[in-house]
C-alpha cells in the first residue's frame, strides 16, 4: 500500500491550510445582498483576494471551494448554522496554498497572479435560484447569483482587462467550475487566455453496490430544492432531464472552453457517496472499506475495481478531446490541489512521472498537452 501512504501524506496539510502562513483576508460582498445574492441564511456572500503583481498583474484564478450539498429543508437549516450556509460562520483569514499558493517554489506558473478564493455557503454548487423565500425556515437558494455578483465584483475590481484566467476549484465548487466554465469564459475579454480546472469535481453517474443510482435520486433533490435547472449549461438541460446535467460526464461534452480534470480514480467522496452510500449498504458491509481500502475484502476490492472502470468510461469525453487535460492517480483521496505538498512536493502524487502543478501549468500555457492515467491499482 505505499503509494496509498505517499498519496495521504501530501494531502494532511489540508487540514491545516487554513491556519497556514500569509493568511488573507475576507473580503463581505455587502453589496450583493440588494440583488439577492446570499448565503443559506441570508448572509452576505464572501471571498478572499490576494492581489497579483508583477507579470501576472492582469491574471486571475477564481477558485470556489467545495463542501457538498443539501438536499432538503431540514439538511439546508443544519447547514445555515455554519460557514457553509452563513458568511457569519466563517474564518476571517484563510491560508492560501496549492493551486492558490503566493510561492513560485511550489507554484511557479500561477504563484503572482490575482488569486481568489470564493466561499461556499449555499449548498448547490452556485447554482440555486429560486425567488421565494419560505417565512417559515428563511431559507435563501440563491447559489447562482452568488456566483454571479462575485464575478461581476471582480470584474468592476480588474479583472475586466484579464490576459489570462482560470475558473476552478475544489470537489462540489469543482462541479461549480465546470457547470460555470462557458459562462465564465463568454463574460471574460475575447483575447483573453480562459480555461477552467476541477479539482475532485468529476462525480459519476455510477451505480452502487444494489445496481441502482443513489447519486443520480441526491442530485435530483438537490435540483429540485434549489431551483438549479434554469442555472445549468442550456446546451445540456435542452438534452436531458436537469438532475442528469449535475453530472460532468454530460456536460463535458458540449463545453467550448478548455477544460483541466484533476481526480483519483478510487476518489474517496465517490467510493463512499457513490459506490457504497449508507442509504443502500443497509447491513453495514462497507463501513470500515469505504473508508480504508486497506479493510476491504477480496469481493470488495474487485467492486472498488469496478468503479475505477466506470469512472473510466465517465472520463471519455475529457481524454477524447485534446484541449482537455486529465491528471488521474491511483490515490483514495479527494482534493488534491489545496496543499503545496500534494500540488508540487516531492512526496506528492505523479502521473507518467509529473506533478499535478506542473501538469496543469504546462496545459494552460500551451508547453505540452497532458492527458494521463494512472497505474489501474490502488495498492
Amino acid at each position: 500500500m505505499g503509494r496509498l501512504k505517499q498519496c495521504w501524506s501530501s494531502l494532511l496539510v489540508l487540514a491545516v491550510v487554513v491556519i497556514g502562513a500569509g493568511a488573507v483576508p475576507i473580503t463581505y460582498l455587502q453589496s450583493a445582498v440588494a440583488k439577492g445574492a446570499v448565503c443559506l441564511d441570508g448572509s452576505a456572500p464572501a471571498y478572499h483576494f490576494d492581489k497579483g503583481f508583477g507579470s501576472g498583474v492582469n491574471n486571475w484564478i477564481v477558485h470556489m471551494e467545495g463542501g457538498g450539498w443539501c438536499t432538503d429543508v431540514a439538511s439546508c437549516i443544519e447547514r445555515k448554522g455554519t460557514m457553509k450556509g452563513s458568511s457569519k460562520f466563517m474564518n476571517k483569514d484563510f491560508g492560501f496554498s496549492g493551486i492558490l499558493g503566493g510561492k513560485q517554489s511550489t507554484n511557479p506558473d500561477f504563484y503572482n497572479w490575482n488569486r481568489i478564493k470564493v466561499r461556499y455557503c449555499d449548498g448547490s454548487s452556485f447554482t440555486g435560484n429560486v425567488a421565494a423565500v419560505n417565512p417559515a425556515n428563511k431559507l435563501f437558494f440563491r447559489g447562482a447569483r452568488v456566483w454571479r455578483a462575485v464575478v461581476d465584483d471582480l470584474m468592476a475590481k480588474g479583472m475586466k482587462n484579464a490576459q489570462n484566467a482560470i475558473l476552478s476549484g475544489c470537489s462540489a465548487g469543482a462541479l461549480a467550475a465546470i457547470l460555470h466554465c462557458d459562462t465564465f469564459r463568454a463574460i471574460l475579454p475575447r483575447t483573453a487566455r480562459v480555461k477552467c480546472v476541477s479539482d475532485a469535481g468529476y462525480f459519476i453517474h455510477g451505480k452502487d453496490i444494489s445496481g441502482g443510482s443513489y447519486i443520480q435520486s441526491y442530485y435530483s433533490k438537490v435540483v429540485a430544492l434549489h431551483g438549479s435547472a434554469k442555472s445549468l449549461p442550456i446546451s445540456c438541460t435542452s438534452k436531458m432531464k436537469p438532475e442528469l446535467c449535475f453530472f460532468p460526464q454530460y456536460v463535458v461534452p458540449f463545453m467550448r472552453t478548455p477544460l483541466f480534470v484533476i481526480n483519483a480514480a478510487f476518489d474517496s467522496w465517490q467510493i463512499k457517496n457513490v459506490l457504497a452510500p449508507t442509504a443502500v449498504d443497509k447491513s453495514k458491509e462497507w463501513k470500515n472499506c469505504k473508508l480504508d481500502l486497506k479493510k476491504c475484502s477480496a469481493a470488495q476490492l474487485k467492486t472498488v475495481q469496478g468503479f475505477r472502470d466506470q469512472m473510466m468510461r465517465a472520463l471519455s469525453p475529457v481524454h477524447s478531446t485534446p484541449s482537455r487535460g486529465l491528471f488521474l492517480d491511483s490515490c483514495h483521496a479527494h482534493c488534491q490541489g489545496g496543499s503545496a505538498a500534494s500540488w508540487s512536493g516531492v512526496k506528492g502524487p505523479q502521473v507518467a512521472n509529473t506533478r499535478i502543478a506542473k501538469a496543469v501549468g504546462n496545459w494552460f500555457y500551451g508547453r505540452s498537452a497532458f492527458q494521463k492515467i494512472d497505474c489501474p491499482s490502488p495498492t
